[in-house]
């Protein structure tokens, strides 16, 4: 059985000021293309760049069986993560002063992910456009992932604030 290499590109945004926020994940399989997308309502930047990758990861491993996920992503923070697991792990998620970590719960769930499956995480320069970065043809799936983040903030912040009239 040839299981397929899946690609995901995933981003995060937030209103600071209202600490609500949205992900999306567009995740291409043998030339299909699904996107997942989702908002939450007290919540940080950082916290949706994760969840978009680890509910994109849910999805995959619900539905497919593959050989390999590599997820693209603007966000050093998730990006780092791998190279930081070791470290985060020894200190049980801890900071210097015995506190949990911001985000423990998903980047301990991130790197669980990383353990039981052959999951790549690739830093990919944000806002970028297709001749930028010369594909062929011009789709830049990190650009749309992003607008599709940034356009359910907005819609979420304005029902937010219409239901507070």
């Amino acid at each position: 059985m040839n299981l397929p290499k899946i690609e995901i590109y995933t981003d995060g945004s937030c209103h600071t000021q209202h600490k609500i926020g949205a992900w999306a994940s567009i995740i291409l399989v043998n030339r299909e293309k699904i996107v997942l997308k989702g908002a939450v309502q007290s919540t940080t930047h950082n916290r949706m760049e994760l969840q978009a990758v680890l509910k994109a990861i849910e999805f995959v491993n619900s539905r497919f069986k593959f050989k390999t996920l590599v997820v693209y992503t603007d966000s050093q923070y998730v990006s780092q993560i791998p190279q930081r697991k070791e470290k985060l792990k020894a200190n049980c998620f801890l900071t210097k002063k015995g506190t949990p970590i911001q985000n423990a719960d998903l980047v301990e769930t991130l790197i669980c992910n990383i353990e039981t499956y052959s999951l790549e995480l690739v830093k990919v320069k944000a806002h970028q456009h297709a001749a930028e970065i010369c594909l062929n043809p011009p789709v830049n799936y990190n650009a749309e992932v992003d607008k599709l983040a940034r356009l359910l903030v907005r819609e979420t912040v304005r029902r937010y604030l219409q239901a507070m009239i």
